[in-house]
């Protein structure tokens, strides 16, 4: 049965930044047993929007039969630092002011959340992740981790990531947040400030997440009519309304401000070098449409990595392929957890 909890952290947690928070809480899930040489345990960090219910968004991948199944694994997902979804972030009240932190949160990254995870995970008593698994930002994060307590992971599994995160990105998360900005709202000290610019941002979002062939198949007009309202204006609509009901502006600008900063070099030394001091076995997927992180960037991942491979997830969906083509996912995923060889070229049934 999957299990929500809080773990929460009482000493002052100083920040990438030099700013600190004093103390944070995680909401985490866990699903299925921990052996008794806790040796079975399956980490997963989360997507931009996603929760720390991992069923709900990766359930192909998660469940009884499935790639990761609670009768043999130990399934640990945690909420990250400056979401909405139970763990500290915007919203939360500031011990030190007894209000909302809102426009006074202090800026994240990557590092440190993947320092809160890694006190979490010490607090489970685990001293080693059998596979630690995320997409997209929680691919940033996973890496981060494998490169900050490369004693940790055993084997690493990094899905439509980076190393660094590039001009393209930033400047799509810098437009998401002017649209944010454009709002009269976002000013205002309330949970809600903000909401109206959010959707207008995820509509941008979602053409990064997608691409023109994805658009052209699953938003094409059924006829030449002239219309009032055409299928991809009201997807776009649709989609910053369904995300305003369940997020909220200010964790939204907290983590596209927390993707920009994503680099693994820094204070460390040049990239490539980094990345070779990652001792897990590493799995590296790219989806050849995504046009977010493009594939040149799992290579490049995957080429400085001592001990990793590179899958390609072939797809129209764009970025959001790591979420939707679960059957790719669950071939190359088994194929590395049980190293077993590939013989022939697997041609995927669902595009």
């Amino acid at each position: 049965m999957l299990k929500g909890r809080v773990f929460e952290y009482y000493e002052e947690f100083t920040l990438e930044s030099g700013r600190s928070l004093p103390g944070f809480q995680l909401f985490y899930t866990t699903w299925g047993t921990l052996n008794e040489d806790r040796s079975n345990v399956v980490w997963v960090c989360h997507a931009f929007s996603g929760n720390a219910f991992v069923k709900d968004w990766w359930g192909d991948l998660f469940g009884e039969g499935k790639t990761f199944d609670p009768a043999k694994h130990f399934i640990v997902c945690a909420n990250s630092l400056g979401s909405c979804y139970g763990s500290t972030g915007p919203l939360s009240v500031n011990p030190d002011t007894g209000k909302p932190y809102y426009h006074a949160f202090p800026t994240l990254t990557n590092l440190d959340v993947v320092r809160a995870f890694d006190a979490l995970r010490e607090h489970l008593g685990i001293e080693q992740i059998n596979v630690l698994i995320g997409g997209s930002i929680g691919g940033q994060q996973a890496l981060e981790w494998a490169v900050e307590c490369p004693e940790v992971t055993k084997r690493l599994v990094q899905i439509a990531g980076n190393a660094r995160q590039t001009p393209w990105a930033v400047a799509l998360n810098e437009s998401q947040r002017m649209a944010i900005e454009q709002d009269v709202t976002w000013q205002l000290a309330t949970d809600d400030a903000g909401l109206q610019g959010m959707k207008t941002a995820r509509s941008i979002a979602l053409l990064s997440y997608r691409n023109y062939n994805s658009y052209n198949q699953s938003q094409k007009e059924p006829s030449s009519d002239l219309k009032r309202t055409y299928r991809a204006a009201s997807y776009q609509r649709y989609q910053g309304e369904k995300l305003a009901k369940r997020f909220n502006a200010f964790s939204y600008w907290h983590l596209t401000k927390m993707m920009d900063s994503h680099h693994v070099g820094r204070n460390r030394g040049a990239v490539e070098e980094v990345l070779r001091q990652v001792q897990a076995e590493t799995l590296v997927i790219g989806v050849d449409s995504d046009q977010l992180f493009p594939l040149n960037e799992q290579r490049f991942v995957a080429r400085n990595i001592p001990n990793a491979t590179l899958q390609i997830i072939r797809s129209e969906a764009g970025h959001d392929g790591f979420l939707l083509e679960t059957d790719q996912l669950t071939h190359y995923l088994d194929t590395f957890l049980q190293k077993k060889q590939q013989r022939k070229t697997w041609i995927p049934t669902v595009f």
